[in-house]
């Protein structure tokens, strides 16, 4: 019954020198307690001895529980008998180390033994005292890198699966731990809790691998705290999600009727160990079949193929094809690590059709002689995989790699006569490109995917005879968010927030869940358009038939209506050995169905039979022998003309008076536009069809200053800003320097001769009649630091980092001085790595590019050089994110810089395996053309429309004439860093209002304190003091508490509108 007034003190177990984040959560914590009771005392800060040693010595859980205890039993401030205190500790994922499945269990056993020694230590030395453990996963960097260097040598995917499954074990054994011990309860005064889930990081960052902005950061603390509290507290009725919603972050208070610390005693947990376990059906199937013979003769056709004609099984694809999880039992999360090949839908082998039911167990009864299927556990590259070459984790972009180790299998296997031997090929992929979708959109566009889909069955045409490839269509995703939406079904949703956060995150009816709608479909619709191309029905012997059986998923539900758990694995993500074989029942029955007519829709429930083939209808169905035709490929778009684009925007009118302020500057009130940078300014060698063009400016289609034409034909920023202003000054037209306007960018230049462009562009500007210096409002890009990653390892002295940023300062320090009404658009230096895949057999693609460009394009992949380069450039990106997101240019009210990040996560189209596509690059594979020009002022101005913190970050070089955003009504104006913020909080003080106005610094929001009643006894203070002085105090804070509780319900939940 301690409620959160009684606790005086609080400590922690667990932190170490690397738990940045985890101190910093703990200390809003502290600074939230102190508010129930200001003496708290918490040997948290700096100035105690007590966090020296975890820091520097790294001592083990053990070591700082007793130094815990040894701290609360000597300090002076702490009655240790009679004050109740509030242990945190922390078990923090990212210190540990297991890379592979047979190693998880002992570690996980070994912290679980660190625990309960650590618990037992505190019980045995503390009175009145309430243990919250925590398991942590915050931390993601390279510290856990460097102490696990195995991290480095599995894939992407299995890292993420692996920690995932780990950090979920890990809490599942600690809550088994728990139950074991009694929650260490044999006495009143003494408890543990274990926090019913683990704090992970933003799920973007751990899906994405790229670090959080500062505002993302903070936001993200600002949740872990509320996590934190909220579990702390007894659990209310009704408050079941205390997370941000995108609108609001809520900090709840404790109950009337529930106002105490939660411990097992008063708010009972669900336990994983009460779990039912789960009903297995028999997944045997009974061959209703008769008919099993082959074909008299090997056919030569494969529209012509029998099942008995089939020797040869394969696939490729993701962990549904891979086994993840086929066998694991509910309380296994960690088994969901094991592949079960032999029990895959589609080309698993183990025992037989009675026992299990797979596409090759039901060949077996047509030819007995049948290979290529895996059985057993292990990994693709294990012998009893043997064709089956599905990864774990595996998006689209895997699959070629796949298709050509499958391929290089077939050929090499004895067992084989590649040449002769009929095979049947299932390729499933795309459930995990929808899930990581919303942190990319472009990598996991429709283009790409349908990209790599088509040069994998393109590479198995090319090299596979006699071959028949199943295409299965991706599932319909969206019912998987069934699983986790009733949380008495008892899923682990925040673990599958992990493994699939894009489709498991989004909100009913939102736009995200509406995108995520499109894109399912898109990828089922990709697929159509390009077998309907007639392009895999060019020789008799090789065919491709889509599968539709996915298209639509019924979840199973149980006769109370809530999803049955059954026909999934442990981890509610990975299906059952129930679903693997209904997947397995529906692909056969698609096989035998005629084109125009398979069964498109997947009920997990329903009793689904084996079809037969029949003496009409003896053959694996294709589209010749189902008489089906073709829609035939899609009509050639007409070829493009211009890189113009389209805009839509109806408000186009300026500010009724010129405003003062640059936070309050509609594009219509931009008179003068400005550019400084290198040749990709001066549009060096943008419409150059030979070398002797490109040294040609082409500086009226340059992306940020050219005014060539109009916006219809030719796509630039000013070209955008005279829609909303026709009388625009300062954009650059033609060729050459005789019609520069203010493009002050001069081709190679450096960061150092930034300066320089800008003291030539003030004495233009003053100099020009046409503009009113002190009045106009201007609006200046920059956009520089190519060459000087170019040259960097002829000269690192003069082009680091730190003197690329000092350059940069520096010429934003004379125009904040001496430009008046002026916006800066800082463009971030693009990763420039990629340019090395940009090639082509060409004198400019090879000899030109390396001069350009000697110290990226001349080293080897993966050579120290490079890499030094890619660390150099993120240093770059780091420098001037610093510069610009200080305060230095705040100063002025008509004066700002804003940073354009639309280049920092660099992407180059492609048009093939490896192969950049050349329209975006001039001769030389360097300088970039004028469809590039094109979408980066595209991308700059949809930045300009994009509020700080919140701008993309990554190219969309697709081309689409109708790109363009608009401003919005409650967003007329250009983005800058204060007319970013969010509208602060209105709350209620008890205090005398200031009279000093504040502002603050930070772009992202505080969580507005709640104002809970208190819940000590009013009359203590008088008791402790005598002096009347004290007393009166203490009268008028009587007062305003009570003013404070009859709002209570309104004051205590706080919410922050962001």
């Amino acid at each position: 019954m301690v409620r959160p007034s009684d606790v005086a003190v609080l400590s922690s177990v667990g932190l170490h020198r690397h738990s940045t984040e985890l101190s910093t959560v703990v200390s809003r914590l502290r600074d939230l307690m102190t508010l129930f009771d200001p003496a708290l005392i918490s040997p948290l800060s700096d100035e105690t001895s007590l966090f020296g040693p975890q820091s520097d010595q790294q001592s083990t859980m053990v070591e700082q529980a007793r130094e815990v205890s040894l701290y609360l039993q000597s300090t002076q401030a702490i009655d240790v008998d009679r004050d109740w205190k509030l242990v945190l500790l922390f078990v923090q994922v990212d210190r540990l180390c297991a890379c592979k499945q047979q190693q998880v269990q002992s570690v996980i056993q070994a912290v679980v033994e660190e625990v309960d020694d650590a618990l037992q230590l505190l019980h045995s030395q503390l009175k009145r005292t309430i243990v919250s453990v925590a398991l942590w996963d915050g931390e993601h960097d390279t510290f856990q890198q460097k102490m696990c260097q195995c991290m480095e040598t599995n894939s992407e995917a299995e890292v993420r699966l692996l920690r995932a499954l780990l950090t979920h074990s890990l809490q599942e054994s600690l809550d088994e731990l728990m139950v074991k011990k009694r929650w260490y309860g044999d006495r009143d005064d003494f408890t543990v809790t274990l926090q019913d889930k683990p704090f992970i990081t933003d799920l973007s960052s751990v899906a994405s691998g790229k670090p959080l902005s500062e505002s993302e950061a903070t936001k993200q603390t600002d949740n872990l705290m509320v996590q934190m509290w909220t579990n702390l507290l007894q659990p209310i009725v009704g408050q079941d999600n205390t997370e941000d919603n995108g609108n609001t972050i809520t900090l709840p208070c404790p109950a009337e009727d529930r106002p105490f610390l939660r411990t097992e005693g008063n708010s009972p947990a669900y336990h994983h160990s009460n779990a039912s376990p789960l009903f297995h059906p028999l997944t045997g199937t009974e061959m209703p079949c008769g008919d099993f013979s082959p074909s008299a003769s090997a056919p030569t056709s494969v529209h012509e193929l029998r099942p008995g004609d089939i020797k040869v099984v394969a696939a490729v694809g993701d962990s549904l094809t891979a086994g993840n999880g086929i066998a694991s039992s509910p309380n296994q999360v960690l088994d969901v690590l094991r592949q079960y090949r032999g029990l895959s839908w589609s080309v698993g082998g183990d025992e037989n059709l009675t026992v299990v039911t797979s596409l090759p167990n039901i060949l077996k009864h047509f030819n007995p002689n049948l290979k290529g299927y895996s059985v057993g556990m292990g990994k693709q590259n294990t012998p009893q995989a043997f064709l089956n070459q599905a990864v774990a984790g595996a998006k689209s972009k895997d699959l070629p790699s796949q298709v050509r180790a499958l391929v290089a299998r077939m050929k090499n296997d004895s067992r084989i006569n590649f040449e002769s031997d009929w095979k049947v090929i299932t390729v499933f992929i795309g459930g995990n490109d929808m899930c990581d979708h919303c942190y990319n959109s472009l990598f996991y566009s429709v283009e790409n995917y349908a990209r790599n889909v088509q040069e994998s069955l393109d590479y198995l045409q090319k090299e596979v005879p006699r071959a028949l490839v199943n295409l299965v269509e991706p599932l319909h995703i969206i019912p998987l968010r069934e699983m986790h939406i009733d949380t008495s079904v008892k899923c682990p949703t925040w673990l599958v927030k992990i493994l699939c956060p894009c489709v498991i995150l989004p909100k009913p009816s939102s736009k995200a869940l509406q995108m995520l709608v499109d894109l399912n479909r898109s990828y089922q619709r990709v697929l159509h358009e390009l077998v309907e191309s007639s392009r895999y029905d060019t020789r008799s012997d090789f065919t491709v038939v889509i599968q539709p059986f996915f298209r639509e998923v019924i979840v199973p539900k149980l006769p109370d209506g809530r999803p049955d758990r059954s026909f999934f694995s442990a981890d509610c993500f990975h299906l059952s050995q129930r679903a693997q074989t209904q997947m397995a029942r529906s692909l056969w029955n698609n096989m035998l169905e005629p084109l125009g007519n398979k069964t498109s829709k997947q009920d997990f429930a329903a009793d689904i039979s084996l079809k037969c083939p029949t003496k009409t209808s003896p053959y694996i169905r294709t589209y010749n022998n189902s008489n089906y035709k073709y829609a035939g490929p899609s009509l050639t778009p007409e070829p493009v003309t211009n890189w113009g684009s389209d805009l839509s925007c109806v408000d186009l009118v300026p500010s009724d008076t010129v405003p003062t302020s640059v936070h309050k500057l509609r594009p219509a009130d931009i008179m003068v536009v400005a550019a400084l940078g290198d040749s990709s300014t001066a549009g060096t060698g943008a419409k150059a069809k030979n070398l002797f063009d490109l040294s040609r400016e082409y500086k009226g289609v340059s992306w940020s200053i050219g005014g060539d034409k109009t916006l219809e034909t030719v796509t630039t920023l000013p070209n955008i800003l005279k829609k909303f202003n026709p009388s625009l000054k300062g954009f650059s037209r033609g060729q050459g320097s005789r019609q520069k306007g203010f493009n002050m960018a001069v081709p190679q230049a450096k960061t150092s001769e930034i300066p320089g462009q800008v003291r030539a562009l003030i004495k233009a500007m003053r100099g020009n009649k046409d503009v009113n210096f002190e009045k106009d409002w201007k609006l200046v890009t920059i956009f520089v630091g190519e060459n000087d990653l170019c040259q960097y390892c002829i000269d690192q002295n003069n082009l680091s980092p730190k003197n690329y940023s000092h350059n940069l300062m520096v010429s934003l320090d004379m125009l904040y001085k001496e430009v008046p009404r002026l916006l800066v658009n800082v463009v971030e230096i693009l990763q420039i790595y990629p340019l090395k895949a940009v090639k082509k057999n060409t004198l400019g693609c090879s000899f030109l590019q390396r001069s350009s460009c000697p110290c990226v394009i001349n080293p080897d992949e993966n050579s120290p050089e490079l890499e030094e380069i890619k660390r150099i450039n993120h240093e770059y990106q780091a420098e001037i994110q610093h510069l610009v997101s200080g305060d230095r240019y705040d100063g002025k009210e008509d004066f700002a810089v804003v940073l354009q990040p639309f280049l920092q996560n660099y992407f180059i189209p492609y048009i093939g395996k490896g192969e950049a596509d050349p329209s975006f690059f001039s001769v030389d594979c360097f300088h970039i053309s004028e469809r590039s020009h094109s979408e980066m002022a595209i991308a700059l101005w949809n930045n300009m429309l994009e509020p700080v913190g919140r701008k993309q970050a990554y190219n969309n070089f697709t081309y689409d004439r109708s790109k363009i955003h608009c401003p919005s009504e409650a967003s007329p104006f250009i983005f800058t860093k204060i007319n970013s913020l969010p509208t602060p909080p209105v709350t209620v003080t008890t205090t005398a209002p200031s009279t000093h106005p504040t502002t603050s610094s930070s772009l992202t929001p505080t969580i507005a304190v709640p104002k809970c009643p208190p819940s000590i006894p009013v009359w203590v203070p008088v008791v402790v003091g005598n002096v009347s002085l004290l007393a009166g105090i203490v009268v008028a804070w009587l007062l305003l508490t009570c003013c404070q509780h009859r709002n209570n319900n309104r004051i205590c939940h706080s919410i922050y509108k962001p």
